[in-house]
């Protein structure tokens, strides 16, 4: 074979190797641009955080995985491939599953109107008497030795020797004997209103002999209380010898809330147990609601009735109650762990669906022990957070209106003027990169160099107010911001980013 065909065949040899080559490259090539492998690209792309924050401190962020200053794992924030609203966050299913996230409808109830406190038994102070004598004297006999004696009404409790009520008798003896009917009923008028007994007025008329020792009687049946004297002591009008309670009904004092206020009503029933007694349960009423409230325990007495029969009811006895309040109209009820209360705002975060959470303001009524009313802020089967709401708050508040928002064919519409933060960095980017405008500083990340700034509406951009973050140029000095704070600044646009380039107040 000569040299020529060889030369021939050899060349032959590599341009067919040389197309096979080419051919699968391009093949490769090919395979590579398919829809199908472009969506895959498209799909590890949005797939990728954005940056990851500390679960209990949405403005630390970090570029990689790691840990927050309180240790907890960072949490991955991924790009949305559609526009979000406004406080609107959204979370992976496996992020939702790892921070449990639980939700619960909101749905229409009663609140629970039964009462449950303490209070202490008393006195029934309707029927609790003052002993007091008339005259001054002495006691030359006590019949009651020790608080807490027993007495029935028209036994002896005490006598006593008084010069003046033995003058009074010889001036009552005097005008009988004398026959004079007005003189007779001035000396027994006296008598009377130095509180001698009627018995002894009547015996003295009998006998017309002077009692030295008055015998005073008990004008109730009770116990003592409040014993003052002894035999022997020398007393004057006005003075407090004992008292005597009647047992036969008790007061029980108790407190409520002033939450609970509005349930207890004046005849509403009660039941009482007591620790002494396992088992027994008294049933009473409730009497009286005192019309003021404690200030500093902010609470308010109720006072309790009960029937004491067999006097086993104690004074100063600790007894546990149940008061049943008055039925309540059903209204929409929230579980009180969903609810998230700052001092100057009540707060719930929404459940909007497909991992998307909305932190929204509420407005509180009555509560009982478990559930709040909601006046304003949400409607019946409303999907609400009980569960991790505390973290999809502390991302979402940063830029939340706290307005509830309509679904409509799976997109978010504002009941407002509320402005979508995505949008509005599209719209800026395609005409006008930079603006001036007034604004009020919500919160400083000092590390990052953020602010969370709420701006009022950039009328050349057709853009109404906002609640934005925003970077702030190496040129701006951080230490002269303070939150909460009014300023004048102008930003520029860069790469989808908000940066602050200057301020315009006075002295920055």
């Amino acid at each position: 074979m000569s040299t020529e065909i060889k030369l021939k065949k050899t060349f032959l040899v590599l341009l067919i190797a040389v197309a096979v080559i080419l051919g699968g490259i391009a093949g490769h090539f090919l395979d590579n641009q398919s829809p199908m492998n472009m969506a895959n690209a498209d799909n590890e792309s949005e797939s990728l955080p954005m940056y990851w924050v500390a679960p209990m401190d949405a403005n630390y962020r970090r570029d990689q995985p790691g840990l927050s200053p309180m240790g907890m794992d960072l949490v991955p924030v991924y790009a949305e491939s559609k526009t979000l609203a406004v406080g609107t966050v959204k979370i992976s299913p496996a992020v939702e599953n790892n921070i449990a996230v639980r939700t619960a409808k909101v749905k229409f109830g009663m609140l629970e109107s039964q009462i449950k406190t303490i209070g202490y038994v008393g006195y029934d102070q309707g029927k609790l008497v003052h002993i007091h004598p008339r005259v001054e004297g002495w006691i030359e006999v006590l019949a009651v030795k020790s608080v807490g004696d027993p007495v029935q009404k028209g036994q002896v409790i005490y006598e006593l020797y008084s010069p003046e009520l033995v003058n009074a008798q010889e001036e009552y003896i005097l005008a009988l004997s004398r026959k004079n009917d007005r003189l007779i009923i001035a000396a027994e008028n006296r008598l009377m209103a130095l509180h001698l007994p009627k018995s002894a007025i009547t015996q003295l008329k009998a006998t017309r002999q002077v009692e030295q020792n008055i015998k005073f009687y008990a004008p109730q049946s009770g116990v003592v209380e409040n014993l003052a004297i002894r035999e022997g002591f020398f007393v004057k009008p006005g003075a407090t010898l004992f008292s005597i309670g009647d047992l036969s009904e008790v007061w029980v004092e108790a407190e409520i809330f002033e939450r609970q206020a509005s349930f207890v009503s004046e005849g509403n029933t009660v039941t009482m147990t007591l620790d002494y007694l396992a088992g027994k349960v008294w049933h009473g009423k409730v009497d009286y609601i005192y019309p003021t409230l404690d200030a500093k325990t902010r609470t308010m007495r109720v006072r309790l009735r009960f029937d004491n029969p067999n006097l086993a009811l104690k004074p100063n006895m600790f007894a546990q109650v149940i008061i049943q309040g008055d039925v309540t109209n059903k209204s929409l009820l929230v579980n009180k762990e969903a609810v998230i209360r700052t001092g100057n705002q009540d707060r719930v975060v929404l459940a909007l669906g497909q991992g998307k959470f909305k932190s929204v303001e509420v407005k509180l009524g009555r509560s009982d022990q478990k559930y709040f009313e909601i006046i304003e802020g949400l409607n019946d089967e409303d999907n609400i957070v009980v569960s991790a709401q505390f973290l999809l708050d502390s991302e979402s508040s940063r830029t939340s209106d706290f307005k509830r928002m309509s679904v409509y064919e799976d997109s978010l519409t504002y009941m407002d003027t509320s402005v979508n933060v995505n949008d509005e960095m599209n719209m800026a980017t395609e005409s006008l990169p930079s603006a001036r405008v007034k604004g009020r500083i919500n919160s400083i990340d000092v590390e990052n160099r953020l602010l969370n700034i709420s701006r009022e509406a950039i009328e050349k951009w057709q853009r109404p107010a906002a609640t934005v973050d925003f970077a702030l140029d190496a040129s701006i000095n951080i230490d002269t911001l303070m939150p909460e704070s009014d300023i004048d600044f102008t930003f520029d646009i860069n790469n989808g980013e908000f940066i602050v380039t200057h301020l315009h107040h006075e002295g920055m």
